[in-house]
């Protein structure tokens, strides 16, 4: 894996610091997770599954998408003024969340079935803030490329949540160590990120005016894009919704384990690979008007990387995770080995689908991610329609959503092909 990565290039020198720090900051989280998971119960855990996903939800609506759109302007001069507009636009959602937080709370914890999120639905807006704040601070970052400062925000953020989730777990019970631990990442890491904003951007260049204009000039995000991302993170985080309705709390929080487990590759690799690949096809497209080269390169380290990880962890996973999050936590083992297939999917696929945004074909990625979110509600319906097993859902899951996003792969692939024949 590393000699794939290890050339000169800008790109893969790029690369390796991004997976140096998320290295650092996923090795955190991976060494207390034996000690979560005998600290905290299955319950616990679905119970922070169904607050992120009420907040990641949400989280994908708070900057209206204008935060992809930082990094397409030749001038930073527009691109602060489009996280000017972001983070006005996140201040006012987070500001109308709090009235159905407050007066629906009730109501809100019964459609969810759970009682003991309640409480919890005070916070949203502030963690939905905070995640505006940290994807518009993210992106002006990778403008800049400060992959180091990038690098050190995730491992700030890994050392603070791990922190306060191992304080409180020891000394209360519950799930409230959990979810103050991800509320605290955020303030910490966005703290880190805003110091080079500041360094970088010239704020007083900040003006109604212009944040008008690159209103009106990237309209597509909010008009497309926003839809396509709410329905791409709802179609991941409504199953946690309806796991624990159709199934239980439990099926829930043994799932949410092995998501949290399986997404470190894709944390760890394909978001660092992502990250930079956008940065260059950027560049490529400015330069040349294709992304062929970018698009092909990233393309194959993604698969042989994703390859060789999932392809060895297949074998064992099940044996991994009774092991070290113990014996209770086999069925989490069984589930991943289930999901696996899926997973590579998603690694070698997902970092790509930016293609949309860099070729503004927001619509086409609209109306992918509005079937998918169908496609996610559609099975989960079915298999509670049928009586099927949790285990029988996975595998029809496993086969139809991977189907789905080869689809998607073969789309954005056309847009580098066609742009490099003009």
């Amino acid at each position: 894996m590393i000699q794939l990565l290890r050339h000169k290039s800008a790109f893969s020198r790029n690369v390796l610091t991004l997976m140096t720090g998320t290295t650092f900051a996923q090795a955190i989280p991976v060494a207390i997770s034996p000690i979560l998971t005998r600290i905290y119960s299955p319950d616990d855990f679905g119970v922070l599954a169904i607050f992120i996903a009420i907040t990641a939800i949400l989280g994908v609506m708070t900057n209206a998408r204008y935060e992809l759109a930082i990094m397409l302007p030749e001038k930073d001069e527009d691109a602060i003024n489009i996280a000017a507009l972001g983070m006005l636009i996140s201040t006012a959602f987070s500001i109308i969340l709090l009235f159905p937080a407050v007066l629906l709370n009730h109501q809100i914890s019964s459609v969810l079935g759970n009682e003991e999120i309640g409480f919890w639905l005070y916070f949203v807006p502030v963690m939905v803030w905070l995640t505006g704040m940290y994807n518009v601070l993210n992106y002006l970052n990778t403008r800049k490329k400060t992959y180091k400062d990038i690098a050190k925000a995730k491992v700030y953020k890994s050392i603070a949540m791990a922190s306060v989730q191992l304080g409180i777990g020891f000394v209360k019970s519950g799930a409230s160590g959990l979810i103050w631990g991800h509320i605290a990442s955020l303030f910490v890491s966005n703290f880190r990120l805003i110091r080079n904003a500041i360094a970088n951007y010239d704020l007083k260049k900040v003006s109604y005016k212009i944040q008008k204009e690159m209103a009106l000039r990237h309209i597509s995000f909010p008009k497309y894009s926003l839809w396509a991302g709410l329905a791409n993170t709802s179609s991941f985080h409504i199953t946690s919704i309806l796991i624990s309705n159709i199934y239980s709390l439990t099926h829930l929080g043994f799932y949410s384990l092995m998501q949290r487990a399986l997404d470190i590759p894709a944390s760890l690799i394909g978001s660092a690979i992502g990250q930079v690949f956008y940065q260059e096809a950027r560049e490529e497209k400015q330069l040349t008007g294709s992304t062929k080269r970018s698009f092909s390169k990233t393309l194959k380290k993604l698969f042989l990387i994703g390859l060789l990880i999932f392809s060895m962890l297949y074998w064992v996973v099940e044996d991994v995770f009774a092991f070290v999050f113990g014996e209770e936590w086999r069925v989490a083992g069984i589930y991943a080995q289930i999901l696996i297939p899926l997973v590579f999917v998603r690694f070698f696929v997902s970092p790509l689908i930016m293609m949309n945004v860099i070729y503004e074909k927001n619509r086409v990625d609209m109306y992918w991610q509005f079937s998918l979110l169908l496609l996610q509600v559609g099975l989960i319906i079915v298999a509670s329609l049928l009586d099927l097993g949790f285990e029988e859902y996975l595998h029809l899951m496993v086969l139809i959503i991977s189907l789905h996003y080869l689809l998607i792969l073969m789309i954005v692939s056309k847009y580098s092909n066609e742009a490099s024949n003009v």
